[in-house]
């Protein structure tokens, strides 16, 4: 990380942005680290988290305008004096509460300090973004023309094209647009009640007094959508009386059902989420084994429990898809959410996007791998989930057809649940525009 202690929330986006850029860091570890350093307030922080993410989610789109108003080519620039320009063009072009005298100066004050920039440079940057604001004041921004569809899709929304053109040969045009769209919006904090605690209303009343924004979700009762704050400072928090976690995570293990007194194995268990709220589901009676493959993630599970006062938490270290011989043929409910492209949660995570193409290639064979394994586990008549956070059907639909194929002694079955309604096929794809959650794909299926 950046040694120097920023102290603006335009300095901390910019500092982010370097480091994702310099040292491969994730966008959520970079902005709280530097957030943290700088002391800022939860509404600095706030804007600061959203200037960095906007960019990430609008690089392409930055960059197209950045070339049509450059006298340089984008090559020939320093990755720092890109990295702030884009930051600027955001601002200028995408933000409607900043004024634009105040972008222009405060992005150039970045190049200047930050960016190893000498003052022709400086005079470069100043004259680009003084030509943007202006365009963007008169309405005379470049036209987005792109020859299809897909190339639209990739320049408007900042994805890969051929993440675009996948899109749209498994959702139609129209849907992928929407998922486009969707990814590079702000996703709201999810907040999971404990119900062996609090009720969801005490809990919202709580929430409301603490300062956050929060409101329930529609369709998933024991959830709470909030804006602002710090939830790991409230005391609800620390008393255990809720957890961070999506609604696709909880609609996940709300299908697969298990119950007081069971054996539930959860082959991936890190960070913890779906393995404590499967301990709530149960009472707290019975046993759930986590899995994972490195300690400091097990310990992350195990903290969280604790947390939470669930006590029939058990953790192993272990590679999910390597048979362990004592769980075969005993466990009630198996949960294999596996390693995936991560696609569907982008809202949350905006580099996810740039992921080669080329690397998610072996992903459905490792996905397979544990899949097999998962299943050897199961006891007839019980109960294996198949889980991703991603929406690409080689991943979701395509590993489940061929696992079904192998496997006569297993079934699709189908579900219902307040945030999908009836599913008869026994799979689903959830879609942020439509159900209120990440991206995710939940499969069902019963040892006969």
């Amino acid at each position: 990380m950046i040694k120097k202690r920023p102290s603006t929330s335009r300095e901390v986006a910019a500092f982010a942005l370097f480091s994702i850029r310099e040292e491969g860091a994730w966008s959520d570890g970079a902005l709280h680290h530097y957030i943290a350093r700088a002391g800022l307030d939860a509404r600095d922080a706030a804007l600061a988290s959203r200037l960095a993410c906007g960019v990430l989610q609008n690089r392409t789109l930055c960059a197209f305008y950045l070339k049509k108003f450059s006298s340089v080519r984008l090559s020939r620039l320093l990755p720092r004096v890109r990295d702030c320009l884009e930051l600027g063009i955001y601002q200028l072009t995408m933000m409607d509460r900043i004024p634009a005298h105040a972008a222009v100066s405060e992005t150039v004050s970045l190049i200047r300090n930050y960016a190893h920039a000498n003052e022709r440079t400086v005079k470069y940057a100043n004259g680009v973004l003084r030509a943007v604001a202006r365009a963007a004041e008169d309405g005379s921004l470049p036209v987005l023309d792109c020859p299809t569809k897909e190339a639209y899709l990739a320049l408007r929304y900042s994805h890969p094209e051929w993440l675009t053109h996948l899109l749209c040969e498994e959702f139609g045009e129209q849907e992928a647009a929407s998922i486009c769209a969707h990814d590079n919006e702000t996703a709201p904090l999810c907040l999971r009640v404990n119900l062996l605690k609090t009720s969801r209303d005490k809990l919202l009343e709580e929430l409301r007094e603490g300062g956050l924004r929060c409101a329930p979700h529609g369709r998933i009762e024991n959830l709470i959508l909030c804006e602002g704050g710090n939830v790991a400072a409230l005391p609800a928090f620390q008393r255990g009386d809720l957890a961070v976690q999506d609604g696709a995570s909880i609609v996940c293990i709300d299908v697969l059902a298990p119950r007081p007194g069971d054996l539930v194995l959860d082959l991936c268990g890190a960070p913890g989420g779906k393995t404590c709220y499967i301990a709530e589901k149960m009472g707290n009676r019975g046993h759930v084994i986590a899995g994972d493959l490195y300690e400091h993630k097990l310990e992350r599970i195990r903290d969280a429990a604790s947390r939470l006062s669930l006590s029939i938490v058990e953790t192993r270290l272990s590679d999910a898809a390597v048979f362990q011989p004592d769980l075969e043929g005993g466990a009630d409910c198996v949960l294999c959410d596996v390693p995936c492209s991560g696609l569907g949660v982008i809202r949350k995570k905006p580099e996810i996007r740039w992921k080669s193409e080329e690397s998610l290639r072996d992903l459905p064979g490792i996905q397979s791998a544990i899949l097999e394994t998962g299943s050897r586990y199961v006891r007839p008549g019980g109960t294996l989930v198949y889980s991703t956070c991603t929406i690409l059907q080689r991943e979701n639909a395509g590993v489940i057809q061929a696992f079904l194929h192998r496997h006569p002694e297993f079934a699709a079955e189908a579900f219902a649940h307040p945030a999908t309604g009836e599913v008869p096929a026994g799979q689903i794809t959830l879609l942020p525009h439509l159900h209120q959650t990440d991206g995710f794909f939940i499969a069902k299926l019963r040892r006969l």
